[in-house]
Order: C-alpha cells, then sequence, then structure tokens
C-alpha cells in the first residue's frame, strides 16, 4: 500500500497483521515460544535430570579427583581428616571425659570412629549443598541443564569419599574384636537411605545458599551444634539417663543420630537393638524419603531464579 506524501513522495505502508491487537502472552502461545530459562513441570524435570545422570556422576568423580590434587598425601586425606579428627575427639571425649561410660574400650573405639565417618558424611553434603549454586556461577550462568544436578552430584561425592574411607572403618571394627557377620549386609540400605537424607538436604541448603551467600559461614556452627546433640561421641541414652525421656527420644531420634545408631549397630559387637530408639528403621525411612523428595520439590520451586541478580 502507498499514499503520496504532502511534497509529493510517495509512502510505503505495511498491510495490516493478523497479530495486530494481540498480546505479548497471546503471540508467545501461537507461535509456541516459551520464556527463556522458565521453569519446567516437575515430570518434565525429573525427566531432564535422569538424561544428565552421566554427566552428574562425572562431575562428582571430577570433583572428588581434584579435591586434594594440590596436597602431598592426595586421596589419603579423605581418610586421613575424619581419623584424625575421631583420635581427638577420643583423647578428649574417651580419655578425659569418660563420655565411654556404659561402654568397654573394644566397643567405644569403633562406636566413635563409626560415628565421626557417618556424621562427616552428612556435614560434608550439607556444606557443599550451600555452595553448590552460588560457588558455580560461571557454570550455571553458562551453560543450560538442571540446577539440581549439581548439588546431587555434590551428594554423591561424599558418598563416593565415604566409601573410600569405609576401608578403615572395617579395620578399626575388626581390629577390636567386630568380625564380619550377616548384620554387615545392613551397611547397604543404611546407605542408600542416608544419601537420599543427605542429597534433600542439600538441595534445599543450595537453594538458601543460592540467595544467602554468608550461610556458608553460619553453617560451620551449626553443624558443631547438630554434631554435638546427636551422639557422635558418646552414647545418648546413657549420658541422659538423669534426665527426662523425652529428651533423650528426641536426640535419638534425629536423623543424624538415627543413621549412625543403624551403622554401629550393622558393624560394631556389643552394640545391639537395645541401644536404638524404637521404629528405627521406619523413622530412618521417613527422614529419607519426606528429605528427598521435599528437597527436590523446593529446589526445582526456583529452578528460573538460579545465576540471576
Amino acid at each position: 500500500m502507498s499514499e503520496t506524501t504532502h511534497d509529493g513522495g510517495v509512502a510505503v505502508t505495511a498491510p495490516p497483521s493478523p497479530d495486530d491487537g494481540l498480546t505479548p502472552a497471546e503471540l508467545a502461545g501461537k507461535y509456541g515460544l516459551a520464556v527463556s530459562g522458565a521453569r519446567p513441570s516437575l515430570r518434565e524435570y525429573v525427566r531432564q535430570m535422569w538424561g544428565r545422570r552421566h554427566f552428574i556422576l562425572a562431575f562428582s568423580q571430577a570433583k572428588l579427583t581434584a579435591q586434594y590434587s594440590q596436597a602431598k598425601l592426595g586421596q589419603l586425606w579423605q581418610v586421613a581428616t575424619p581419623l584424625l579428627n575421631a583420635l581427638v575427639y577420643f583423647l578428649i571425649f574417651g580419655l578425659i571425659l569418660k563420655a565411654d561410660r556404659g561402654m568397654e574400650r573394644e566397643v567405644y573405639v569403633p562406636f566413635l570412629v563409626t560415628g565421626v565417618f557417618v556424621f562427616t558424611f552428612t556435614q560434608s553434603s550439607v556444606m557443599a549443598g550451600v555452595r553448590a549454586i552460588a560457588g558455580n556461577l560461571g557454570l550455571v550462568r553458562a551453560l543450560h541443564f538442571p540446577r539440581a544436578s549439581l548439588p546431587i552430584s555434590f551428594s554423591l561425592q561424599q558418598l563416593q569419599q565415604l566409601l573410600f574411607s569405609m576401608i578403615v572403618m572395617f579395620i578399626v571394627a575388626v581390629s577390636f574384636g567386630s568380625y564380619p557377620s550377616l548384620s554387615w549386609l545392613l551397611i547397604v540400605p543404611i546407605l542408600a537411605l542416608q544419601f537420599l537424607f543427605n542429597t534433600g538436604l542439600a538441595l534445599i541448603m543450595a537453594r538458601l545458599g543460592s540467595k544467602t551467600p554468608d550461610l556458608a559461614q553460619l553453617m560451620p556452627f551449626v553443624m558443631r551444634t547438630w554434631m554435638y546433640g546427636s551422639g557422635v561421641m558418646f552414647s545418648i541414652p546413657v549420658m541422659l539417663d538423669d534426665q527426662e525421656p523425652w529428651v533423650a527420644d528426641l536426640l535419638q531420634w534425629n536423623p543424624a543420630a538415627v543413621y549412625m545408631d543403624l551403622m554401629r549397630f550393622a558393624l560394631v559387637d556389643g552394640y545391639g537393638s537395645s541401644n536404638l530408639p524404637p521404629h528405627v528403621w521406619a523413622v530412618a525411612l521417613g527422614w529419607a524419603v519426606l528429605v528427598a523428595v521435599g528437597g527436590f520439590v523446593y529446589f526445582w520451586k526456583a529452578e528460573e531464579k538460579y545465576g540471576r541478580g
């Protein structure tokens, strides 16, 4: 179409468009457009995560290899660090403060070592989760992938580290008279449940840490308090026998204590079922499912916000 202008020239005008009058949302719907970085449905998100399973595994293995690459002892620090912590706790709590009350030395030493290693698994997963997004902003902003891949891969990294460290746990247990038995087979479901719990917790902390970087400075104090309240260095029922029963029950039913006690029951001779809270397997399963599913959904709800701002 054309028309003559006041100076004798010819102006060309575009014909009417069928899209005239449509809002941006209506235009997007008409041509199948979607917002860049928009959060997919939960089912689609799970499908995308499954498609990235090889990346999650490879990323966790690479992080594990690089973790101690600058140290002369390399991967041996995976074992040495919790073992040195256990030695310090034994000197202070076992010999000086007599926290081993009610237990023979042959039971207390593997009891303590198992507690330190198992709690370190949860502690490391939480701390890695806090930094999963905030510490990898370059990767998050450069590539499109399900962001949950990062905290899950970090939790998987901590599981691989624990599996490597369990060689020392087995050696300590055998050295103090706890020999392999059928109860050791329980280690597999215990680790599976704790891994689910840790992963859900890492997902929760990853979302919180992505918006509050200072959380990484606060969490060591939170984790230290959690450790002291979970019976890593002492038996909760024995140490709190002069308190109200609900106090000991509350501490024993906290998830860190539940997974430690189950591992001790499976691994340490002399640590029988009488040391476990009632319905301990149901509690362990409940914590794992609740935190894993809840943490995944909680993280997914903020998927489009990670790496922005």
